[in-house]
């Protein structure tokens, strides 16, 4: 299969280390990974923010690049599900979602012996479907969840509320800052309770608005994106 690495541009411009764990990773399961130079942002900030004619361009030169390859798979829930909404692209993935989906990982090498607290981001949650939401009743699940369970050594820790919201939201950290840090010191402080000492995830956004409060906080415990993790195990 032919993969079309997407990158948000968030990640290539402040955390390109994740890109290139992405990459590592899926190249390490033996699969051709190709990075469309021409792509630019998604247009989910624009979408998001209420213009979403504005992004009418962004999603054209999305479906332009990717146009040639089975699978388009990107380490950001928010931004893929913005894609299979607005480009209504039935081949685009979220990382984890197109291991556990597509790849069917079933095992890693390496050990990786660190006690982990997971956050799982509102819109892989609700929008994609990556894990049960505790208000609906149903079977508990998490595709994330269910790759750390495989690596030998990885302490999975259990949060008191599991599918909570950092707070993020994009421009709702803007417009609404003190809610927005309220709620991110809740989830930092849900991991610091059960003494993770990675907190992880599978939105580099998420996971920016949280290490933000951390370092300000002054805690010791380490932001990582799950496919940093992945990679490091494989």
């Amino acid at each position: 299969m032919k993969i079309g690495l997407f990158i948000p541009c968030y990640i290539e411009q402040f955390y390109p280390n994740v890109g290139v764990a992405t990459l590592e990773l899926l190249e390490k399961l033996g699969l051709e990974v190709e990075y469309p130079l021409d792509q630019t942002c998604c247009g989910q900030p624009m979408a998001n923010s209420g213009c979403e004619n504005d992004s009418f361009a962004t999603t054209r030169l999305f479906k332009e690049n990717f146009k040639n390859f089975d699978y388009i798979v990107g380490p950001s829930g928010s931004c893929v599900l913005h894609i299979k909404e607005h480009a209504h692209l039935d081949n685009v993935f979220e990382l984890c979602e197109f291991l556990t989906d597509i790849v069917k990982v079933n095992s890693f090498e390496k050990i990786f012996s660190r006690k982990v607290g997971l956050h799982v981001s509102c819109h892989g949650q609700r929008g994609l479907g990556l894990a049960q939401s505790s208000e609906i009743v149903g079977e508990d699940y998490s595709k994330m969840r269910n790759l750390l369970d495989k690596i030998k050594g990885l302490d999975l820790i259990e949060l008191e509320r599991k599918d909570e919201c950092c707070g993020f939201g994009g421009t709702f950290a803007v417009a609404e800052e003190a809610v927005s840090v309220k709620m991110g010191k809740d989830r930092i402080k849900d991991h610091i309770a059960h003494e993770a000492e990675i907190l992880t995830g599978g939105d580099m956004s998420c996971l920016m608005h949280l290490e933000g409060l951390i370092n300000r906080q002054g805690n010791s415990i380490k932001v990582m994106h799950i496919a940093e993790i992945l990679n490091q195990a494989m």
